[in-house]
């Protein structure tokens, strides 16, 4: 089967949160301008399309991303698809399909279906974990959890969610791509950007069938 990879890719027309900076992605320099080389600026906030968050997002004691666990990022992981409500409560995870034992967890849901439109810009209603869900996940001993847009959380209320996870150590990888995926068990392999002091990454996220 190979690895599908499950990143968004990032462009000046990717949404971002209401209120983070804009992604601006230009050329400097070109060949065809004639310079010797192609030469290209990024600048945007560090929550960006296919991200992981760090516990000093929402706990300003917490660790940084540059400190995340390379033996939660990278490993076994389930894909488990859940439908029919805008919440995942403790209720909907509790009659999910989710293996006893499972350290990673990637929920696809039909927010992967709005990385076809993204021209239409940032979506509010989509589907996400509450405090209820999030309390679950980590009292059945998650390390990393997975969502398919750019917030584990609520509209409106980011903040339980993140923090209940964070505390815990579990790590938050927001905005991947699951389209292409079927629910089932996977290798997971999740490489955030080294950026020292932050309290997230942009990260490349990759996935491999070990069924």
């Amino acid at each position: 089967m190979g690895w599908i990879d499950i990143s968004v890719g990032i462009s000046s027309a990717l949404p971002v949160w209401p209120g983070d900076p804009a992604i601006e992605l230009e050329r400097l320099a070109s060949i065809e301008a004639g310079e010797e080389a192609n030469i290209s600026r990024l600048a945007s906030g560090v929550h960006i399309g296919t991200h992981v968050d760090a516990p000093k997002h929402f706990l300003d004691e917490g660790g940084t991303v540059e400190a995340l666990s390379l033996e939660a990022l990278i490993g076994p992981a389930e894909v488990v698809e859940i439908s029919g409500s805008a919440t995942i409560d403790a209720e909907a995870l509790a009659g999910a399909d989710i293996p006893g034992g499972c350290q990673r967890l990637l929920l696809k849901t039909s927010n992967s279906q709005l990385w076809s439109r993204i021209e239409a810009g940032f979506q509010k209603d989509f589907v996400a974990v509450d405090d209820s869900g999030a309390g679950w996940l980590v009292d059945h001993g998650l390390r990393l959890v997975g969502i398919d847009y750019l917030s584990i959380a609520p509209w409106g209320a980011a903040g339980p969610t993140h923090r209940t996870l964070l505390r815990a150590g579990v790590v938050i990888l927001e905005g991947i791509d699951l389209r292409q995926v079927a629910p089932g068990s996977y290798q997971l392999v999740c490489l955030p950007l080294k950026l020292v002091g932050s309290d997230g990454a942009p990260a490349r996220a990759v996935l491999e069938s070990i069924e």
